[in-house]
């Protein structure tokens, strides 16, 4: 493994960078990356101290600065330092620039500011919290999405995701012996999504989440029979209500919210037209 020293440096949080950095180390198997984060640097003192410490554990640094004196402080103490500096934003906020004609407002931190998509966030991630499985059924028509499957097939991480990204969502298990409330099937508003997933990938989370909490490892919540009832009863729900479903078996949580994403959209643009 090649070892690098990855530096962090951002006039705000340094949260986009993290996001950055670990979609592009994610596709070098080889490099054992130590991220040293320098968020807050808004000064040149401040700079150039940060510049000294980088200076003892030499590597990349990324950095997103909007005020440019002290971009170009960075630019020349790393030149002068030996040090490759990358700004990861330019080459798109440049072409944005030249696409809509708009120039940037070069304000640090704008994308945390606490306007009122901040607040409705903050309102989605609460009403998710509050409504995680299947509680308050008299509250999902406000919700944006209902996620439905049995259990274990990642409704509750996804929601929350979907959450983070400003949708307000239910989440509601589909159990045989205890169907859901007549609620659910009669939503106007919200897009009900079912997650399904392959049987064998089910009953291997269902095992480690047993092993977890120890409790016995054979019990019909793992029997290859029993779970195979338990989706086939899933999908005749989904197929009876014409929901649209998504396989989860090869999805990370990430890629499943993408999908759910995608059919939100799909079905806005169809109202639209």
């Amino acid at each position: 493994m090649k070892q690098l020293h990855l530096h962090l440096l951002s006039d705000s949080t340094g949260e986009t960078l993290d996001i950055v950095a670990k979609a592009c180390l994610a596709q070098f198997d080889e490099v054992d990356a130590i991220r040293h984060f320098w968020p807050m640097v808004r000064s040149e003192g401040h700079l150039e101290r940060v510049l000294d410490e980088i200076e003892q554990r030499p590597g990349l640094v990324l950095y997103t600065l909007v005020n440019p004196a002290i971009r170009r402080a960075l630019e020349q103490n790393c030149r002068r330092r030996s040090l490759y500096a990358v700004s990861v934003l330019d080459p798109v906020i440049d072409a944005l620039s030249a696409v809509t004609g708009e120039a940037t407002k070069g304000r640090p931190g704008r994308q945390h500011a606490m306007d009122a998509a901040y607040f409705a966030r903050v309102d989605a991630i609460q009403f998710t919290i509050a409504h995680d499985d299947g509680l308050q059924p008299e509250n999902w028509e406000e919700a944006d999405i209902v996620l439905t499957g049995v259990s274990r097939t990642s409704k509750t991480p996804t929601a929350i995701y979907l959450a983070n990204r400003g949708y307000k969502v239910a989440n509601v298990p589909l159990v045989p012996e205890s169907p859901p409330p007549p609620a659910l099937y009669n939503l106007k508003h919200p897009l009900i999504v079912g997650l399904t997933t392959n049987p064998e990938r089910l009953i291997q989370i269902r095992r480690n989440r047993l092993l977890a909490l120890n409790q016995p490892p054979e019990t019909d919540y793992v029997d290859m029979e029993a779970v195979s009832a338990e989706l086939a009863f899933a999908r005749r729900i989904f197929a009876d209500q014409g929901w649209p479903v998504i396989d989860v078996t090869r999805r990370s949580i990430e890629e499943t919210s993408l999908a759910v994403v995608k059919l939100v959209t799909e079905r806005v643009e169809q109202a639209a037209q």
